[in-house]
């Protein structure tokens, strides 16, 4: 928790300007059954997997070491969601 919260501002603050180039669509914590943080989940829309790792070589919360599993899933949107976002 230490670590979460000494990197917290720099990881909202580049979350915030990822949203504002349209690059993060959502992200949230991951809960257990009683509410407890146990996790991250992000939906990004990046042209490719270089991008991706860009992104990951600068986000706060893995050079700070609060990130120590990543895991990048492909994700295609469904058909009713298309045109949602800009």
């Amino acid at each position: 928790m230490d670590r979460r919260m000494r990197t917290r501002d720099a990881h909202l603050a580049l979350g915030d300007e990822m949203v504002a180039a349209g690059r993060m669509r959502y992200g949230g914590a991951i809960l257990d059954a009683s509410g407890n943080m146990t996790g991250s989940m992000l939906v990004l829309d990046m042209a490719d997997r270089a991008e991706v790792d860009a992104w990951l070589a600068v986000e706060p919360y893995l050079t700070g070491d609060v990130w120590r599993r990543v895991e990048v899933l492909p994700f295609r949107v469904g058909p009713s969601f298309v045109g949602l976002h800009p």
